[in-house]
């Protein structure tokens, strides 16, 4: 039997990764599913509040969302936690890494987690990684 439980480990900084983990996240939040997002390595980032780069498109794909005015993932992200109850948790330690505290994260992300509790939280998960 399938887990209603979906991870999605977030670890790519580029915009279409960004984007399609993003959307999985908020659909099967907003439908339903229990969601734990675990962002880490170059998606770490972007989640900082006043990071002002924008993420490199990885192909045409990511221009075209952009000429287009695709909501960007931030945005999706945040709609995954307000609206689907899902939990957007950060690498504690691509925070340390990164030297950023808690308190620097958008407003949107939960607790910062260690991968070896994160793991054993998402244990009867669906995993999808971008």
């Amino acid at each position: 039997m399938a887990s209603n439980k979906i991870c999605v480990v977030v670890v790519s900084g580029t915009r279409e990764r960004l984007q399609m983990a993003a959307m999985t996240a908020s659909v099967a939040a907003v439908s339903g599913q229990e969601v734990m997002v675990f962002l880490s390595m170059n998606a770490l980032p972007y989640f900082v509040k006043g990071h002002g780069a924008k993420a490199p498109n990885e192909g045409e794909m990511g221009q075209l969302m952009e000429n287009k005015n695709v909501p960007d993932f931030k945005t999706l992200f945040g709609q995954a936690a307000l609206l689907g109850d899902a939990k957007i948790l950060p690498c504690s330690m691509a925070m340390d890494v990164l030297g950023v505290e808690p308190e620097q994260m958008e407003s949107f992300i939960g607790e910062p987690t260690g991968l070896t509790r994160f793991l054993d939280e998402v244990r009867d998960a669906q995993v999808w990684t971008f």
